[in-house]
């Protein structure tokens, strides 16, 4: 299972603070040049077969093809000027 830092936690709650009580952000996997890649979108709710993960009201949904990718992962956040940079790295 992915988890966030408390970093990455706290973007996602800012991103989703307007959305409704079932926003979340939603990764779904795409293809990109050489394999596959992510993309994230704050959405109202979970699609049909997302995997729901709920961290301290940070609820990120993912797409089932991204849970796998994701499986033993960590998430970051780091913030910048105006925007914010998100990283994947190795769980431990």
């Amino acid at each position: 299972m992915v988890t966030l830092t408390e970093s990455a936690r706290d973007v996602v709650r800012e991103m989703t603070q307007d959305g409704g009580d079932d926003s979340g952000v939603r990764i779904a996997a795409e293809p990109a040049e050489g394999g596959a890649g992510l993309s994230m979108s704050v959405v109202p709710a979970p699609a049909d077969g997302d995997t729901v993960v709920d961290e301290g009201g940070s609820r990120v949904y993912l797409e089932p093809i991204a849970a796998q990718m994701l499986d033993g992962k960590v998430i970051d956040a780091e913030r910048h000027d105006d925007h914010v940079h998100f990283s994947v790295a190795d769980q431990g």
